[in-house]
């Protein structure tokens, strides 16, 4: 099947070289997951979830969006001047940041109710920025084709997240561990990125001068694509936050291991192809002003591949929670089988979503984020309203959500042909 998939071409040689790295980050999390739940309770994953959610949501936008911009130009001086003012912007965010975490914990923490967040709001600030510079340093990486430095700072992140949860749950299991893991495992996975863009690129060519007219060149990104990624983050982070308000933390822990585990094919196999295809996708639109060539191709594969991985899990999910993380998180495997079907569409057109970003369809991709969020956030408020139970919620959500990516699927489409 894989010679099928992915006969013998660049393409395929740069999805495989990233999903090597990747499969091996995703192992090692995968075996240690059955450690950590015997170790960490729901709560302790729920509290980890709403730092994620926050961090993840400011995270999102932490360099303006610019990062796409790098991919752009033919020029690698522009490419690291437009990194420069991303990260100008990540630092200033973060600054910014600590305004909230210091003068507003007590309110944050009494509204999320969960008093164990407070201390940890005062790192969302650094993370944020930790954040920002991965962006960054991912498409520097992208750019070059260093698709085997993407793979091993993967690797590196994965290691040192386990080292650090495995290490301090033995101590004492609280969501602290796991949390340390989480900041820790952004630092390595930088400190590899960055030492490896330094020696592709001429720190040297970074010019204020350069930075402004760069901004204003790509000023789309912050102006549309920014608020794209906030609408999209905020669909699936707030509504992470929201479960502790409408339901409970407990509720949020076995509902945030469902996300993680059915993510993981979506992180090994739709994130190394989404990256693969953006670069190509480039250059077939700098060609022929079209990229429908490798729409069409990266299509196929993802349909296969989804039907491949997801359906088959619809009928073990429980059991496989069961055996694998305890008896305790076999509702988190329930969970799961109500919310494959918005995986295996986001599989799809998630890995294609860049076409908008390549043929600078910013307003086009906010417009349907926007919808997402809108959409979310009124299922769950809905929900909350009538007092439905959360498998009933769950029901809801994924119809709607699903018939909503179906949709940019076929805008996608129409994208890429140069109808849109």
């Amino acid at each position: 099947m894989r010679t099928k998939l992915f006969k013998n071409n660049e393409f395929s040689k740069n999805v495989l070289t990233l999903m090597t790295g990747t499969t091996i980050a995703q192992a090692i999390p995968i075996a240690i997951t059955p450690i950590l739940t015997r170790m960490y309770s729901p709560e302790d994953f729920g509290v980890l979830a709403l730092f994620v959610a926050i961090t993840v949501i400011m995270g999102s936008v932490a360099n303006g969006r610019y990062e796409l911009a790098i991919m752009l130009p033919t020029e690698d001086d522009d490419a690291i001047n437009i990194a420069a003012m991303g990260l100008l912007i990540a630092t200033v965010l973060s600054v910014v940041l600590f305004v909230p975490a210091i003068f507003l914990n007590d309110y944050i923490t009494e509204k999320l109710d969960n008093e164990f967040i407070g201390f940890w709001l005062y790192f969302v600030p650094p993370v944020v920025w930790l954040l920002g510079l991965h962006n960054i340093l991912n498409y520097l990486n992208n750019r070059k084709k260093s698709y085997k430095d993407m793979a091993k700072a993967t690797v590196y992140k994965s290691v040192a997240q386990a080292a650090v949860q495995l290490g301090i749950g033995a101590v004492k299991a609280t969501a602290s561990g796991l949390i340390s893991g989480q900041i820790v495992s952004n630092l390595v996975a930088n400190t590899r990125l960055a030492l490896n863009a330094k020696r592709q690129y001429q720190l040297n060519r970074i010019t204020w001068f350069e930075m402004k007219r760069l901004a204003k060149r790509y000023i789309n990104f912050p102006k549309y694509s920014m608020w794209a990624i906030l609408s999209n983050t905020l669909s699936y982070q707030l509504l992470n936050i929201l479960i502790t308000v409408f339901y409970s933390i407990a509720t949020l822990g076995f509902y945030s291991l469902a996300q993680r585990i059915l993510g993981m094919p979506s992180s090994l196999i739709g994130e190394s192809i989404g990256r693969v295809y953006f670069q190509q996708a480039t250059l077939e639109k700098n060609k022929t002003g079209k990229a429908v060539k490798i729409f069409k191709s990266t299509t196929k594969k993802l349909m296969v591949l989804s039907c491949v991985v997801f359906v088959p899990l619809y009928f073990v999910l429980p059991s496989v929670f069961a055996i694998a993380f305890g008896e305790e998180w076999r509702i988190a495997g329930e969970y799961s089988q109500l919310i494959l079907p918005v995986f295996i569409f986001r599989f799809v057109s998630g890995a294609l979503s860049n076409t908008n970003n390549v043929f600078e369809k910013q307003g086009l991709a906010l417009a349907w984020q926007m919808g997402l969020l809108i959409l979310s956030m009124a299922t769950l408020f809905v929900s909350g309203y009538y007092q439905f139970d959360f498998e009933t919620f769950l029901k809801v959500y994924t119809t709607v959500v699903s018939l909503h990516y179906i949709l940019l699927y076929f805008i996608l489409k129409y994208v890429a042909e140069a109808r849109l």
